[in-house]
């Protein structure tokens, strides 16, 4: 079975902690730092905060280590590094506000799979 691309893995874990709108960018050749930028919104700061750890969780249980944290105490923007794909979890106010989709807009937004598709936008049909 081929391995799992790192930020399917944080998709999935996203998905469980039942993030919204999330979106995946490919700014390879773009970013020096990054190859993915995976961005999602939660409804909270406590949302947000328990979000981010599951993330973590999640891929430290498939051997992924983070490079660093940011933000969590606070709850309204983490930040995890995992090197190869960035993870930006907010709350939809500071998601609008920082908007960075549009910061990386040179970066192709990645087709994710189909029963990820209807998740995401079934929670953005509810908002």
């Amino acid at each position: 079975m081929p391995k799992k691309k790192l930020y399917s893995l944080i998709v999935d874990a996203l998905h469980d902690a039942k993030a919204k709108d999330i979106a995946v960018l490919d700014v390879r050749g773009i970013s020096d730092f990054t190859d993915y930028m995976v961005i999602a919104s939660g409804t909270s700061s406590r949302h947000v905060q328990s979000t981010a750890d599951k993330v973590i969780e999640k891929l430290r249980g498939h051997g992924h280590r983070t490079s660093g944290v940011e933000g969590m105490d606070l709850g309204e923007w983490v930040l995890i590094d995992f090197g190869e794909a960035v993870v930006h979890v907010m709350r939809p106010q500071t998601r609008d506000f920082y908007n960075i989709e549009k910061l990386w807009s040179e970066g192709k937004p990645v087709k994710l799979g189909a029963t990820a598709e209807r998740k995401t936008k079934s929670r953005k049909s509810a908002v």
